[in-house]
């Protein structure tokens, strides 16, 4: 393995992005329920529903920076590792990617350090509005790097020129169905990963009998609903893709002939259909798991199971583990189905990557490897270390409600 470049460029690539697509998946995910919440403490003056926007606030808070720090990480590997994609699909590929850039790290960053600082600083209106901010970036970041991906699988919207891809198309390019789809499933497939990260975090303190603002019953119940409801739309956006993945791509800007097409399809490894076979078993079992744990959780809803049945809830703690390797199986799925291509029918995965040496390869390998390990690593650990904390120890706790300690007696003798 280590004697082929471009194997250790794919690995890479894939390692890189399934640990960056983690942290994403959170972050869209868990969004949404801190804004709902945010807006029934605001519009009610809830005081217990505002220290829980502040738990699960902490929580996005740690996982979104890291997720910045990967995200970076992981356009610095497309720069070294993949020059050929860049010299050629640049403007089209890339504009998306910058535009994501800007959505994510000038406006959604900045919105959410008024929000983080903002606390009692400002209207509690305005103070809202920001976190609407962000969570609208979010998708909106989310939206971009899909057009940049669908690009990929479904090239729309660009002639070439000098041997370089020009946009022609916008509209084409934004409005490209491998976009528009995937982006569907991607929205819905976080909100099972946001929501199982509720549930477990929530049986994790109501096993303990911990939860003095109901912060913990309201989560799982929430948790629940999601399971119910979204597992249908997750299904049906990804049908539509298996559809769209059997559709030959637009012959606009064509670099290569039916012939050649042929001949690169046919030199193509047996490796990437088992790959992705195996995949798309491993997404749709856990997507059968989470579509019959939704009923099993309504039903224990009114009996009172999501509350106090220990022996219920210990098992819903490591649930997270089922959407998280639902999503990676369909990115893996969805990638290796454009194999032995980059850009389908027009730049082979081979002439996309930068040349390497071996010893080059693997020293990139071995660095991007370890970098995103240490922070997965690290990820990990906070989150586990605040949500087990509980609303008292995040991050953003309000520490100012607590009553002081009383003043030592002295002691008359002395």
């Amino acid at each position: 393995m280590f004697d082929d470049p471009l194997l250790l460029a794919r690995l890479q690539f894939a390692f890189t992005a399934a640990t960056h697509y983690m942290f994403v998946a959170l972050t869209l995910g868990l969004a949404p329920y801190i804004l709902v919440t945010q807006l029934r403490a605001t519009a009610g003056g809830d005081r217990d529903r505002m220290t829980a926007v502040r738990f699960w606030g902490g929580l996005y808070l740690v996982n979104y920076g890291m997720g910045v720090l990967s995200g970076l990480v992981m356009e610095l590997q497309l720069a070294v590792n993949w020059t050929g994609l860049q010299k050629m699909y640049g403007y089209a590929f890339g504009a998306p990617l910058a535009l994501e850039t800007m959505t994510a790290f000038f406006i959604e960053s900045t919105f959410l350090g008024l929000w983080i600082f903002g606390w009692d600083r400002m209207g509690r209106w305005a103070h809202l509005s920001c976190f609407a901010v962000v969570t609208a970036t979010a998708y909106l970041s989310a939206w971009w790097v899909l057009v940049s991906n669908g690009f990929l699988r479904h090239p729309v919207g660009f002639e070439i020129v000098d041997g370089v891809a020009h946009p022609t198309d916008p509209v084409a390019l934004m409005t490209n169905p491998a976009a528009t789809v995937a982006f569907g499933h991607v929205v819905t497939g976080t909100l099972l990963v946001g929501g199982a990260v509720v549930i477990a975090v929530s049986a994790y303190h109501l096993r303990r009998g911990n939860d003095p603002h109901r912060i913990f019953a309201r989560g799982i119940r929430y948790g629940t609903l999601v399971m119910c409801l979204v597992p249908i739309p997750v299904a049906v956006f990804g049908g539509v893709q298996f559809e769209l993945f059997g559709q030959a791509p637009p012959t606009s800007g064509q670099t290569y002939s039916a012939s050649e097409i042929e001949a690169v399809e046919a030199a193509g490894s047996a490796v990437h259909p088992a790959i992705g076979l195996t995949a798309d078993a491993l997404m749709m079992g856990m997507w059968a798991l989470m579509f019959f744990l939704g009923p099993v959780l309504l039903l224990a809803w009114p009996l009172g199971g999501l509350d106090r049945w220990r022996w219920f809830l210990a098992p819903l703690v490591v649930l997270p583990v089922a959407p998280y390797l639902a999503s990676i199986g369909g990115w893996v799925f969805r990638e290796t189905g454009r194999q032995p291509w980059t850009v389908v029918h027009h730049l082979t995965t081979a002439d996309a990557m930068t040349p390497l040496s071996p010893a080059a390869a693997a020293l990139s390998f071995g660095l991007f490897t370890v970098a995103f390990a240490v922070l997965a690593g690290v990820t990990y650990w906070l989150l586990v270390r605040y949500a087990r904390r509980g609303p008292e120890g995040g991050p953003l706790a309000d520490h100012r409600d607590r009553e002081p300690a009383e003043a030592p007696v002295p002691d008359p003798t002395f």
